[in-house]
């Protein structure tokens, strides 16, 4: 039988909740490992798609050797699909070192926490951000989003080009939004399909004054910059396709009468209020009012001799006790 969990405390509760299956989901996490043999050149292209990702705290890096880590062999991936579930990352990129494959670099997608797919790369050519100046020149932004240029036919043709694009766009693209804004759009991923190679080159947007409204753009290269082979790669099976890439059906929010929203994602309620008989209400009335009533009520009655209101009447009247007090 499965067991339940249960979460013992409020802030366990909120993690399950944010592992808990939804109709957005979450920005892709990345977890980023190597195995017991690693060159020096894998480690730095670890560290640099670390940095990158960082910025929006999408990325998770283990220092450790992991010796039980072994994609590509049956009961390799036991220990990577563990470690994805417990850091609750849906991508990984793993970087190992060998004389039959030097410089090895493997990019994989996981769909509910098992591997869906693989791709082995190996860096012919590597440029770190550090050579290329590009922490210090044009960093991404927080929250900034990346253009992507596929140059090739065979990201269209070949199915393992196809794959490579995927992941690409999987790794980097960072949180899926309707609109954007051009100033978020700081950087720009370059790559070109060559034979069996693809080159991907990462530059940085800036923008030059061109003495109209809209600037002149000019490309930076600001690192990593890598040549790399395509080795192997394994798809996902027909039925784990189909049942990843089905979408829930999403139920629409029944309209809630009177009520909208306004610029600052708030509610605004409208409320009917029914008119209000105030002339027939019984309210405490004051002594002053009573007299300023009464006299209005003589004038009205054709008694106030001819005055055009009721404090001509009043003018009268406190002149005639004037007259009779001094008389």
């Amino acid at each position: 039988m499965l067991r339940i969990v249960k979460p013992k405390t409020k802030r366990a509760k909120r993690e399950l909740e944010k592992r808990a299956p939804k109709l957005e989901e979450n920005v892709k996490k990345l977890l980023l490992l190597h195995g017991t043999s690693v060159s020096s050149v894998v480690k730095a292209v670890i560290s640099d798609i670390y940095h990158l990702k960082k910025t929006g705290r999408n990325a998770i890096k283990l220092t450790r050797k992991n010796d039980n880590v072994r994609p590509f062999e049956s009961g390799g991936e036991t220990s990577l699909e563990f470690l994805s579930q417990k850091t609750d990352c849906s991508l990984f990129a793993f970087g190992s070192h060998s004389k039959k494959r030097p410089h090895n670099l493997v990019l994989g997608r996981m769909y509910d926490y098992h591997v869906y797919d693989l791709i082995e790369v190996g860096i012919d050519q590597y440029k770190s951000i550090a050579s290329l100046g590009g922490g210090r020149k044009l960093a991404p932004q927080e929250g900034s989003k990346p253009c992507f240029v596929f140059v090739g036919e065979a990201f269209e043709a070949k199915e393992q080009f196809k794959q490579l694009k995927e992941i690409i766009l999987d790794l980097f693209r960072g949180e899926v939004v309707e609109t954007v804004n051009l100033v978020g759009l700081d950087r720009v991923f370059v790559c070109v399909a060559a034979a069996d190679k693809v080159l991907l080159r990462h530059c940085g947007i800036r923008l030059m004054k061109s003495g109209s409204k809209v600037p002149a753009i000019e490309l930076v290269e600001v690192g990593p910059s890598l040549d790399l082979t395509i080795r192997r790669n394994r798809l996902p099976s027909g039925d784990l396709k189909k049942e990843a890439m089905k979408t829930p059906f999403k139920t629409t929010k029944k309209k809630v009468k009177n009520v909208s929203g306004d610029s600052f994602a708030g509610k605004v309620g409208r409320i009917y209020v029914p008119r209000q008989e105030v002339e027939g209400m019984a309210l405490t009335k004051m002594k002053g009012l009573k007299r300023e009533r009464r006299e209005a009520a003589i004038w009205r009655s054709g008694d106030g001799n001819g005055m055009k209101s009721p404090r001509d009447h009043k003018l009268l009247q406190h002149k005639k006790q004037r007259i009779d007090k001094y008389s």
